[in-house]
């Protein structure tokens, strides 16, 4: 079953593409995301229970798990839920992020000790390249410079997110963890819709199906997912998959939204595929 993880991680993650724009239609981002949070707190916490972890711990897990949060669940997807809304294309925000295990690969090896091969780096800039033909770019496209400045703080953000999961954060039970981090991911949005953002909330159909999905099989599956395998395998082999998440989003737009994939992107994904092969085999 273990794995099977990757694939699943993969599926589960790309999904959450196809559900942020209904999302974002019907709210503000922060707004979102802090709803989304609170609930995911408070079912790791029932989980937690229910499973006899001790959820009282120390000061510094304590605080390591909430940072690791506000990273993860604040700036990386509060930035890229933020720049959404402002008009950057989904395809472009996901190539953008899609250079996190470039930035964790260059990190790793100083910061964590983890020797990155020269296979790691040929599959890493081979999946970078077959996302890139995947998602393509639209020279025409009217990207905003603000989205744009969001989707780099995001990467930055999951990039330090994993490294400092894997260097700190790595010795509490995962729904203990997750949970510290889901009310640090809530934390960070509350501050941000008191100081900064006007918060509303359209409870439409739409929004509640969209919202059920990312919560229950994004934070509570593909979430838990990437905690263990960042806590099981290294840093640098871990984010390589992240490479495979542009080309699975196309494929299921294409699926469920009858977006067009053409042959350029099927070459695009056998690239990355086999970049993301090279990078994390053995």
């Amino acid at each position: 079953m273990v794995k099977v993880f990757p694939l699943l991680f993969i599926l589960l993650w790309s999904s959450a593409f196809i559900t942020t724009k209904p999302i974002i239609d019907n709210s503000d981002p922060f707004s979102a995301l802090a709803f989304r949070f609170i609930i995911v707190a408070f079912g790791f916490f029932l989980f937690s229970i229910y499973s006899k972890q001790k959820i009282i711990i120390q000061k510094k897990n304590l605080i390591e798990s909430f940072f690791s949060g506000i990273l993860f669940h604040g700036f990386y997807l509060g930035g890229v839920f933020f720049s959404i809304s402002k008009g950057m294309p989904t395809g472009i925000a996901a190539l953008i992020v899609t250079l996190q295990p470039i930035l964790t690969n260059a990190l790793s090896g100083p910061i964590l000790n983890e020797k990155v091969t020269i296979k790691q780096w040929i599959g890493v800039l081979l999946g970078f390249v077959g996302a890139a033909i995947v998602l393509g770019f639209d020279v025409g496209s009217d990207i905003p410079m603000i989205g744009l400045v969001a989707t780099i703080i995001s990467l930055i953000a999951i990039t330090a997110s994993t490294i400092w999961q894997k260097k700190l954060s790595n010795n509490l039970p995962l729904s203990v963890s997750n949970m510290y981090q889901a009310i640090g991911g809530f934390t960070f949005h509350l501050i941000v819709i008191i100081f900064f953002a006007k918060p509303y909330i359209d409870f439409t159909q739409t929004f509640v199906i969209a919202m059920g999905h990312q919560i229950l099989l994004v934070s509570f599956g593909a979430f838990t997912i990437l905690m263990y395998l960042i806590k099981n395998n290294s840093a640098s082999k871990t984010v390589s998959i992240f490479f495979l998440i542009p080309a699975t989003s196309a494929f299921m737009a294409w699926l469920f939204l009858n977006e067009n994939l053409t042959n350029l992107d099927l070459l695009g994904f056998l690239i990355t595929t086999i970049g993301v092969y090279i990078a994390t085999r053995n």
